[in-house]
């Protein structure tokens, strides 16, 4: 204990960032544990597709969406997004929804937002497409 004392007195700002960071990552884990929305790999969204009928919400630009996307995709662009504009994703309210961007960063956002809209059950591709295409599954292109 004297040794943690010693290291605290004579390395005050290294100490204090040592802090932060338990700080944040107990924090983010918290968060993520209480959370409407939840993080899926691509096997676990192939089984909500599959047998809960989920819905998969691209919200990549344009052209990234016609290049490559997840079959049966509906795209919700990155503009509408950050409006708050889902009206055209109503019909899915009580339909699992996986929101999809490509790293998964922005899509945690827009779930976000989509489950405090009112959509029932909303999910996001961990690793975006990026994750989908390294596990090798198939994508459709075209519009």
């Amino acid at each position: 204990m004297d040794q943690y004392i010693e290291f605290i007195t004579n390395h005050p700002i290294l100490s204090l960032a040592w802090v932060g960071i338990v700080f944040l990552i107990v924090s983010g884990w918290i968060k993520s544990k209480f959370s409407a929305v939840r993080q899926i790999n691509p096997q676990q969204l192939t089984l909500l597709i599959n047998r809960e009928d989920g819905q998969v919400i691209d919200m990549r630009a344009q052209k990234e969406f016609n290049n490559g996307r997840i079959s049966g995709a509906e795209h919700l662009s990155p503009e509408n997004a950050k409006k708050s504009d889902f009206s055209s994703l109503e019909k899915y309210k009580t339909k699992p929804i996986i929101v999809v961007c490509t790293t998964g960063m922005t899509a945690q956002g827009t779930a976000t937002t989509m489950s405090k809209a009112g959509f029932e059950r909303v999910y996001v591709l961990a690793g975006g497409m990026g994750a989908w295409q390294s596990a090798s599954l198939p994508t459709t292109t075209g519009r």
